[in-house]
């Protein structure tokens, strides 16, 4: 099977920043690592004071994926977020939300 990672940067809905990390900790991580395919998540906070650039996000998800059909898994993630079936939060800024996935070479 390839392997694959999906990086998400998000951010919080301005504000709500303890409100989002404990959804994401404690709600997101474990729907999204529910879909057959994706095996764990890692989270990381921005480290602007490090970075020659500054960060597109504060918050960025790296989520591990395992599979032949990558396509069916990011279908399936993207289903499930549309019909309502992911407790999704309010504390999440969905219109800085992004994902990008990367096949290992």
């Amino acid at each position: 099977m390839a392997k694959y990672v999906m990086v998400v940067p998000t951010a919080p809905t301005r504000g709500q920043d303890d409100d989002y990390n404990a959804w994401y900790d404690n709600v997101h991580v474990g729907e999204v690592c529910s879909i057959p395919g994706i095996n764990s998540c890692r989270r990381f906070e921005a480290a602007p004071d490090s970075s020659p650039n500054d960060p597109p996000s504060p918050y960025l998800a790296i989520y591990e994926i395992e599979t032949d059909d990558v396509d069916s898994v990011v279908a399936e993630l993207s289903r499930q977020a549309g019909a309502g079936e992911m407790n999704m939060s309010p504390a999440l800024d969905l219109e800085q939300a992004r994902m990008w996935v990367y096949r290992q070479r």
